[in-house]
C-alpha cells in the first residue's frame, strides 16, 4: 500500500485526469510522483487495514496517511449524531453558555442537526416523537452507505413497518448493525433557487485534533436537484426532487452535463447578498463555520489523533428558507471524480492544496513537525479554527462568543483598529 504524501507534481494533464477519475474505482490510487517518493490517496478500507492490530503495520516518521484511524466517529451518520448529543450534554453539565436552551427546551446555539433517531434501537422513542406531529415527513438513511443509496422518505408509521418486513426481519431488535438506519426529521422548507432544492458541499481539512486545527476550502459548491421542489406527499418517492447527490441526479432526464447542476459557493454568496443583503449572508456563513467547528470539537475527545494522519472531509449542509443552516452529514471520502470541466479544476486544486498543507514545500514528510504551515502554502484554504492559537490568546474564542458574534469572526470588532475582522475562526 502507498502511504506517502507530499507536494503534487503532475506529469501530464492526461495522466492527472485519468488518476483523479479512477479514484473511486480502486482501493487507493497513485496521485502523483517526483524523483524521490510517490503520493497516494488511500481508501477508508485500506486505512482500516493499516491500523488494524492483526496487520501489524507500523508507520515510520516519513509516512503520512489521509484518514484518522477512527474517522467514522464523525463520518458514520449514527455516530456523528451520538457524538454531537454527548458533546451538548457535557457542555450542559459544565454550565457552558453554549448549551443554553429556550423556553421549549430547545438548544439556542447547538441546534444544528435535525432531530434524529437510530433504528432499530430508538424505534419507541421515534414513535413517541412522530405522534407529537403526525403530519411530519422523515428521511431514512442507512448508516454506512453513501451517494444516496438506500435513502427514502416516509410520512406514516406503516411505512416503517413495511421497511422492517422488507428487511427480512421479524423484529427490530434482531437486525444486525450492518442494516442499522438513522431516521431524521426532513427539512421540508429548504431554501429554493429557481424553485429547486440544493445543498452545500464544503471541504474541511483537519491536520490535528489535539490541539484542533482545521482549514476551510474556499472553493466549495452547491448541488442542485434537477426537478423543482414540492413538499407534496405524492412526490415523496421522487428522489430527483429530494436528494441532491450527483450519483442520483445524473440519471435524471433534465441533468445538465455541462454545469452538472452545480454552482460555486461564491455564486451563492453573490445571489444571497443581492436578494437578502450582505449582513444576513455573512451571518449565514459564520453560522456554517460555527457548525463545522462545533462538530469537530464534538468528536475531538474520542478521535484517535495519530500523528501520521490528516483528513479532508466533505461537509453536506442544507439551508432552510429562514437561512438557518443544518448539518446533514460528513463524508470521509468526498468524491474526487470530476463530472464537469470546472469540477476537474476544483478537485485538482483541492488535492494539490491539501497535500501542500500536509507536507509544506514538498519536503520529505515528517509526522513530528508541528503541522502549522506558513500562510503562503495554504492555497485556497483558510484557517477555520486553531485551538492552540486561541488558547495562547488567553481565550477559546468560539466558546466565549455566541454563533455569528464570537471574537475573530466576520462582523466582530478587532481589538486594535475597531474595524470588522475579515477572517473567520482564526
Amino acid at each position: 500500500f502507498g502511504i506517502m504524501a507530499g507536494k503534487v507534481k503532475w506529469v501530464t494533464d492526461i495522466e492527472k485526469s485519468v488518476l483523479i477519475n479512477n479514484f473511486e474505482k480502486r482501493g487507493w490510487i497513485q496521485v502523483a510522483e517526483n524523483e524521490d517518493w510517490n503520493f497516494y490517496w488511500m481508501s477508508v478500507q485500506t486505512i482500516r487495514n493499516v491500523f488494524s492490530v492483526e496487520a501489524g503495520y507500523r508507520l515510520s516518521d516519513d509516512q503520512i496517511v489521509n484518514h484518522f484511524p477512527n474517522h467514522y466517529e464523525l463520518t458514520r451518520k449514527d455516530l456523528m449524531v451520538k457524538n454531537i448529543k454527548r458533546y451538548r450534554k457535557e457542555l450542559e453539565k459544565e454550565g457552558s453558555p453554549l448549551a443554553e436552551k429556550d423556553e421549549n427546551g430547545k438548544y439556542i446555539y447547538l441546534d444544528f442537526v435535525p432531530v434524529t433517531f437510530m433504528l432499530p434501537a430508538d424505534y419507541n422513542l421515534f414513535v413517541e416523537e412522530f405522534r407529537k406531529n403526525p403530519s411530519s415527513t422523515w428521511i431514512m438513511k442507512p448508516c454506512g452507505k453513501a451517494q444516496g443509496k438506500g435513502i427514502f422518505l416516509i410520512n406514516k408509521l406503516s411505512q416503517i413497518k413495511k421497511w422492517s418486513r422488507d428487511s427480512k426481519t421479524s423484529s427490530f431488535v434482531s437486525q444486525s448493525s450492518k442494516e442499522a438506519y438513522v431516521i431524521s426529521l426532513y427539512i421540508n422548507n429548504p431554501l429554493l433557487i429557481g424553485g429547486k432544492k440544493f445543498d452545500l458541499r464544503l471541504y474541511v481539512l483537519v491536520s490535528t485534533y489535539r490541539p484542533l486545527r482545521c482549514y476551510m476550502y474556499k472553493l466549495g459548491f452547491c448541488r442542485f436537484c434537477t426537478v423543482k421542489y414540492t413538499p407534496s406527499t405524492s412526490e415523496l418517492d421522487n428522489m430527483f426532487v429530494h436528494l441532491t447527490n450527483v450519483a442520483i441526479q445524473k440519471h435524471g432526464d433534465d441533468y445538465n452535463h455541462i454545469h452538472g447542476g452545480k454552482w460555486t459557493v461564491s455564486n451563492l454568496r453573490l445571489y444571497l447578498e443581492s436578494t437578502r443583503g450582505k449582513e444576513v449572508t455573512n451571518k449565514l456563513f459564520d453560522e456554517i463555520h460555527w457548525i463545522i467547528v462545533q462538530s469537530l470539537k464534538a468528536v475531538a475527545p474520542v478521535m484517535n489523533n495519530d500523528k501520521h494522519c490528516f483528513e479532508c472531509y466533505g461537509y453536506d449542509i442544507i439551508i432552510d428558507d429562514k437561512l438557518k443552516p443544518w448539518l446533514i452529514e460528513v463524508n470521509a471520502s468526498p468524491s474526487l471524480t470530476s463530472s464537469t470541466a470546472n469540477d476537474r479544476i476544483l478537485k485538482y486544486n483541492l488535492i494539490n492544496d491539501t497535500l501542500n498543507i500536509a507536507v509544506p514545500n514538498g519536503e520529505i514528510p515528517d509526522c513530528k513537525w508541528n503541522k502549522s504551515p506558513p500562510k503562503e502554502v495554504l492555497g485556497n484554504y483558510e484557517v477555520l479554527y486553531d485551538e492552540e492559537m486561541a488558547q495562547s490568546d488567553g481565550t477559546d474564542r468560539d466558546l466565549r462568543g455566541r454563533p455569528g458574534q464570537p471574537t475573530g469572526v466576520k462582523g466582530s470588532r478587532a481589538r486594535d483598529s475597531g474595524k470588522p475582522v475579515l477572517t473567520t475562526w482564526k
